[in-house]
């Protein structure tokens, strides 16, 4: 534990006004799809969305930050991201820093790799295609769901960012260390299943 103490976990995700992004799925009975049990209105309060990036680590959590446009590109990583966010956590907790960044294409850009050499921070290795070892991907989650129990919900984008931003905040710092705890369980199912499908984690 003392090493994950170390490790800034971060990501983004979209969060939709028009569409259930952080839905449950269910096994149905073949031929139930139609029933008025099943069926649920989605489409409630417009169109639109808002990505968004946090990072959480043992006993801390960066501001959640709201992406004003939806492409993020590798400049736009460096500049919104590492250098406000990032940086001054690795400063805060030293050279044993490390970052947990998943492999998308903006993160493996030229500029931010320059970037973070520049800073001396140091980039956790990461198994491609392993969102769920990540402990932040739960709680995205978890704001999912308090967004999904506001009431009234957010009818605009600005609603949804307000709402985002507040229920970040409340969010517990307790939850988010018990899930980077998990890290070591999880880690040993996926490597006792090969890689395949694994439904503790």
């Amino acid at each position: 534990m003392d090493q994950w103490a170390t490790v800034l976990f971060t990501d983004e995700s979209r969060f939709s006004l028009n569409t259930d992004s952080r839905r449950t799925f269910i096994w149905r009975e073949p031929g139930t799809r139609s029933l008025p049990s099943n069926v649920r209105e989605i489409d409630h309060y417009g169109g639109g969305g808002l990505m968004v990036w946090a990072g959480i680590m043992l006993d801390g959590q960066t501001p959640l930050h709201v992406f004003e446009r939806d492409t993020v590109t590798g400049v736009r990583y460096r500049d919104e991201i590492l250098e406000p966010y990032v940086r001054l956590f690795r400063g805060a907790v030293g050279p044993e820093f490390i970052l947990m960044d998943y492999n998308a294409r903006p993160h493996r850009a030229l500029l931010v790799d320059e970037f973070l050499e520049s800073e001396d921070i140091r980039r956790m290795d990461w198994a491609a295609r392993s969102p769920d070892l990540n402990p932040i991907e739960h709680v995205w989650d978890a704001l999912g769901r308090a967004i999904a129990t506001r009431n009234p919900p957010p009818r605009t984008i600005q609603e949804m960012k307000t709402a985002l931003l507040n229920e970040w905040d409340q969010l517990p710092q307790e939850m988010i260390n018990c899930l980077i705890s998990s890290i070591k369980s999880r880690c040993k199912a996926c490597i006792s299943v090969r890689g395949y499908h694994n439904y503790n984690c």
